[in-house]
């Protein structure tokens, strides 16, 4: 089956009518639809298929036992909304890559795997990358049973209603010493390859990132009968916070987004009792990230203060800088430019991947597909025929390279 064939096969899953953008969550039907496809495409070529214990699915050419096996893939589930390239580009690149090197003739001297890892984007429980982190014991059981989506439903509830054993997850060290090599590929989520005029680049790092709840609590009153001198008003520092976040961003050439709120009692003549603002910033260094969220914070309780109204701030999740492993990434360099003259662009993102999570346990590298327009996790993601196959020819080289003689 070609790339273009995979593509149109999983284009609709997940779909919205109303926004054109992608809902396939963790543990959902969208999520079930697209698992039923991966394993459809693996039974297809005879690759042996299983799900591990936290629910990644696997896809293997040789002998998994054997240790030592280049693994490629991403992810298939979405934030709100997403686009369709920001994950699945990934899953159906490697099938594609693979297809590839056995028209080609090629010989594996190494087991090969395809994986898809469960909830990457984190868009139901609120964690990103579930899947791998509970593989590679990032995540304990204890506070995975604790994720809970915002009906109150838990993740081990999800699991189990969707078909999966919640008893059997953890840490999966077995599975981590089958792997000699983990290379993801994935859209570019920025315009780093746009602006130099490249289709594929490499990934050297990701930046550290974090997100924090800010918890602004006020008190509830009636929005017409209420004198402005007596409100206790959470809402006002809320977006006061907001205006310091793109301030604080701006002078340490970080990003800082406040991009999920919640109000209560959420009724448009009532005084907030309760604004919950969840922030996302990143940056390139530690040094910088630190400064950011400090200074935000301060100037929220700052404001808070000034408004009567009380802050707690909670750090939700936290992913230090990464950085791939420097022989695997100059190998894939050295693979991409050996018949051209040209370099091969090595870039850093801002964006958290499965990768960045198993860089801890095994030696792993990213490329990145050309995005003309930079836009991500938005419906109006992109990437052209002719560079989404580039990567495919990019990926099968790498796989060549790596797992063949």
């Amino acid at each position: 089956m070609s790339f273009h064939s995979m593509w149109a096969e999983l284009l609709p899953v997940g779909r919205s009518s109303a926004s054109g953008g992608y809902r396939r969550f963790a543990w959902t039907g969208a999520d079930a639809e697209c698992r039923a496809w991966f394993e459809d495409q693996a039974r297809a070529r005879q690759l042996a298929y299983e799900t591990d214990r936290n629910g990644n699915q696997w896809a293997w050419l040789g002998d998994p036992a054997a240790g030592n096996a280049v693994v490629t893939g991403s992810h298939l589930d979405s934030v709100p909304d997403g686009g369709a390239f920001d994950g699945p580009l990934g899953v159906v690149s490697a099938f594609a890559a693979l297809d590839e090197l056995r028209r080609a003739g090629a010989r594996f001297t190494r087991p090969l795997a395809i994986v898809n890892f469960g909830d990457e984007e984190g868009a139901r429980f609120g964690l990103a990358c579930v899947g791998s982190r509970l593989t590679a014991g990032a995540l304990t059981v204890e506070d995975a049973h604790r994720l809970t989506d915002g009906d109150g439903t838990t993740l081990p509830k999800a699991m189990e209603a969707a078909g999966y054993d919640p008893d059997a997850i953890g840490p999966d060290p077995e599975r981590l010493a089958r792997i000699g090599a983990f290379v993801e590929l994935h859209v570019e989520q920025g315009r780093a390859l746009d602006l130099t005029g490249d289709a594929v680049g490499v990934a050297s790092a990701i930046w550290p990132h974090g997100r924090w709840r800010f918890d602004f609590r006020g008190e509830a009153n009636h929005a017409g009968t209420t004198r402005l001198a007596d409100r206790r008003d959470p809402m006002l520092s809320y977006a006061e916070t907001v205006l310091a976040a793109r301030r604080e961003a701006e002078v340490a050439g970080a990003v800082a987004t406040f991009g999920k709120v919640a109000v209560e009692p959420n009724g448009v003549n009532a005084i907030p009792s309760l604004v919950r603002g969840w922030l996302d910033s990143r940056a390139a260094d530690q040094h910088r990230l630190d400064t950011v969220v400090t200074g935000i914070e301060k100037a929220a309780r700052e404001y808070a203060a000034a408004h009567g109204v009380g802050l707690d701030v909670v750090r939700e999740s936290f992913t230090p800088v990464v950085e791939f492993d420097h022989a695997l990434r100059d190998e894939l360099a050295r693979v991409l430019g050996k018949d051209t003259e040209l370099t091969v662009p090595v870039l850093g993102t801002g964006a958290g991947h499965d990768a960045g999570i198993l860089s801890a346990r095994v030696p792993t590298a990213m490329l990145f597909v050309r995005n003309p327009t930079g836009v991500s996790h938005s419906p109006a993601e992109s990437a052209a025929e002719d560079d989404c196959v580039a990567g495919v020819r990019a990926l099968a080289d790498v796989l060549e390279g790596l797992a063949c003689t």
